[in-house]
Parts: structure tokens; C-alpha cells; sequence
């Protein structure tokens, strides 16, 4: 009985054969391109096979045979059919996972870094305006410079500082004119406000009538505004270990 049309099926063999490409992969990506690639290389050697066979090579052969061999080709070219369209799902979700961890790793270091600006643990820039309060008598006392502190909150300062001390949350004025501590630091007049918000709004609550210019003036001293597109706070606050707190499940 004729044995060459046995050969026909060695194009399985070359599909099956991954493993040299695996042990020098690099990564997982690398690895399922290459598989891609094996597949598609290895569907073609198929289709070719099925279309080359001369009939010299299956002129012998009976038509049960010859109809074993076709669906063996056959069933192999379904199987590789298959193997492709899942490489490529695969690689489709390798690309999905990869977009979406870039996404959330960004959208982490937007928010550390929008916190780190509200905490006072970074550092920052932006619109906003230099406030300086003079105090020639030593007479400024620390509820007035609080009071500029709380004034600038509420017109939507988003950060400051004074002097070189960060205000965060639980800023704290104390001391007696002339020998103000903000947050246990000393602090020496003039005093210097480096504030980030909205410059004409900033400056507007500092002109109300009654507020931070009037009471600065009654205690002698005076307050000057320097507007700006671009301010720099980068007096950093130390970060609080809570003592009670803990994350929430």
C-alpha cells in the first residue's frame, strides 16, 4: 500500500511546537504574539497542504482513506481556527486590563495628589495673591491674624501659608502681639500670607467692611495685596498619625 500520503498530516506537528519560543519569552504579551503568529503560520502550512496535494500522492489511496484524511485536515483547520480567535480575545483583554490599570493609576495619583495639596503634605501652585500684615506697635493680636485665616477660607482659599508654616485643618494661632505662634512656630511681622484661590475674591473678603483690614487697622497695623496668576505654598505639613482612627471596611 502506497505510505505517501501519510506525510499530509506532518503540518500538525510544526503547529504544535511552542515550547523553544516559550522558554525565551520575555513577558506575557511577547508570548502571546508569538503564539498569534505560530497559529497563523500554522493555519496557512494547513490550508496549503489541503490545496497542494498532488494526485500523484493520493492517486493510490481509497476514498475511505482519502476521506479520513480530509477530515483530519479539516478538523485540524478547525482546531487552529479556534486557538486564533482565542489568542486574539486574549490579547483583547490584555489590552482592556492594561488600559484599565493605567486609567486607575491615574485617577489614584490625581486624588493623592489633590489631597497632598489639602493637607499641606505637598507642595503647590497657582492663581492667587501674596497678603502682607505689618504690625509696627506690636499690637496685631492673634485672633485678628486668625481671623484673616478663616476670612480667606471662606472665599475659597484652597491653600496657604504663613511665613514658612503650612496652614492645614486644625491650624492654630496663639501667642501675644508681637510674639505670634502659628501652630507652636514663632512667626514675626510683617506677617506674610502666600494664598492660592481665586485672587479677586481673595481680596475682596479682605476689604469688607469690619473684616480683616478693619481690624488690622484698629490694631495699628496695615494690610497690602499683592494679586498674581501664579503663587508658590510650598511650606509642607507633616502628616498626623490618628491616634483612635482607623480605616473603615
Amino acid at each position: 500500500m502506497p505510505a505517501d500520503p501519510v506525510p499530509a498530516d506532518t503540518g500538525t506537528p510544526g503547529v504544535e511546537e511552542p515550547a523553544p519560543w516559550r522558554r525565551g519569552r520575555r513577558d506575557r504579551k511577547a508570548a502571546v504574539f508569538i503564539g498569534v503568529l505560530t497559529l497563523l503560520l500554522g493555519f496557512a502550512f494547513t490550508v496549503q497542504v489541503r490545496n497542494s496535494g498532488t494526485d500523484e500522492s493520493l492517486a493510490g489511496q481509497r476514498e475511505e482513506d482519502l476521506v479520513g484524511i480530509l477530515d483530519d485536515l479539516t478538523a485540524q483547520e478547525d482546531r487552529l481556527r479556534q486557538e486564533i480567535a482565542d489568542q486574539r480575545t486574549l490579547l483583547d483583554q490584555l489590552g482592556n486590563t492594561d488600559s484599565q490599570s493605567a486609567t486607575a493609576l491615574e485617577g489614584a495619583r490625581e486624588r493623592a495628589e489633590a489631597l497632598g495639596v489639602l493637607n499641606g503634605s505637598i507642595a503647590a501652585t497657582g492663581p492667587g495673591l501674596t497678603l502682607t500684615i505689618t504690625d509696627p506697635t506690636d499690637r496685631v493680636s492673634a485672633a485678628t491674624v486668625l481671623d484673616a485665616v478663616q476670612e480667606l477660607r471662606g472665599a475659597g482659599a484652597e491653600t496657604m501659608q504663613i511665613d514658612d508654616v503650612r496652614v492645614g485643618v486644625s491650624t492654630a494661632v496663639t501667642g501675644s502681639p508681637g510674639a505670634l505662634e502659628v501652630d507652636g512656630k514663632p512667626v514675626t511681622a510683617p506677617y506674610t500670607f502666600v494664598v492660592i484661590g481665586s485672587p479677586q475674591d481673595l481680596e475682596t473678603a479682605m476689604a469688607i467692611p469690619g473684616g480683616v483690614e478693619s481690624k488690622v487697622g484698629r490694631e495699628g497695623g496695615v494690610v497690602r495685596i499683592e494679586q498674581s496668576d501664579a503663587v508658590v505654598v510650598d511650606a509642607l505639613r507633616p502628616l498626623d498619625d490618628p491616634e483612635y482612627a482607623q480605616p473603615a471596611d
